[in-house]
């Protein structure tokens, strides 16, 4: 029982990462009609911005926030440098400008921050959490990242349920010429949806790199299984990417276990 225990929280842990990316990926696709694949690499960049801060002394939370901001400026202005004049061409060109800046944004990391492994401090602690004279496998810094993404996936079924904002941001997305005319600034929107799907990849690669060791290529199979669980869970469900992640984490912790 035990064992089967730990293998359920290994796969509900591995699911809440894989949905961590999901969500970056629905979050984009929403709100833009664009699938960013140089999502990881940008997430990668702002990593290192806050382990460099952290192994400067600064403070973890201070470094965490530091890197959702430097997500949301990046977010931005590559949609409105490099994006921007390829709106409203064939998709592919979108495609294919995303596929080429994950890898400029990757050598960019290793050029700057080196290929060699890095320890980066886990958010809470990293030992078991104890129930009587059984410790179980999942730690506070677990349950840090299933918050985090619960409190993501609420938010953005909130934003683009609830709001007057979520509702300009999928015109915009829809149908740009018909947002127009409603008066939606869908320049504005386009490039709010960028940023805030840069915070969530982010985020996801802050979590993700919690009490691991990161490179430049740590989260090249997080591209992979967050897209699937995206999949999954339909491009347009925040709830689904989280069900999705769920599914793909339990399904791989199982078969391994």
């Amino acid at each position: 029982m035990l064992q089967f225990t730990n293998t359920a929280l290994a796969g509900l842990v591995l699911g809440m990462i894989f949905a961590a990316f999901a969500l970056a990926l629905v979050l984009i696709w929403r709100s833009t009609r664009i699938l960013n694949f140089a999502q990881a690499p940008m997430a990668v960049l702002t990593t290192y911005i806050a382990l460099v801060m952290i192994e400067d002394g600064q403070s973890y939370w201070l470094a965490f926030v530091v890197a959702l901001l430097c997500g949301l400026v990046l977010g931005a202005v590559v949609e409105r440098v490099v994006i921007r004049p390829v709106e409203g061409k064939p998709d592919i060109n979108a495609v294919i400008l995303t596929l080429g800046l994950f890898i400029v944004f990757k050598s960019a990391a290793e050029v700057i921050f080196g290929t060699k492994l890095r320890t980066y401090p886990p958010s809470f602690g990293v030992r078991g959490v104890s129930i009587g004279d059984t410790t179980i496998g999942i730690t506070t810094s677990d349950f840090f990242t299933i918050g985090a993404v619960l409190a993501t996936m609420a938010v953005l079924v909130a934003l683009f349920r609830f709001t007057d904002l979520g509702l300009k941001m999928r015109a915009a997305a829809n149908n740009q010429e018909v947002a127009k005319l409603l008066g939606v600034k869908v320049g504005a929107m386009l490039t709010l949806g960028w940023a805030l799907a840069a915070v969530v990849g982010s985020l996801s690669g802050l979590l993700i790199a919690s009490g691991g060791l990161v490179q430049p290529s740590y989260m090249d199979s997080i591209v992979v299984f967050g897209f699937i669980a995206a999949v999954i869970g339909g491009l347009e469900s925040p709830v689904g990417a989280v069900v999705g992640g769920l599914l793909l984490g339990f399904s791989l912790s199982f078969v391994s276990g």
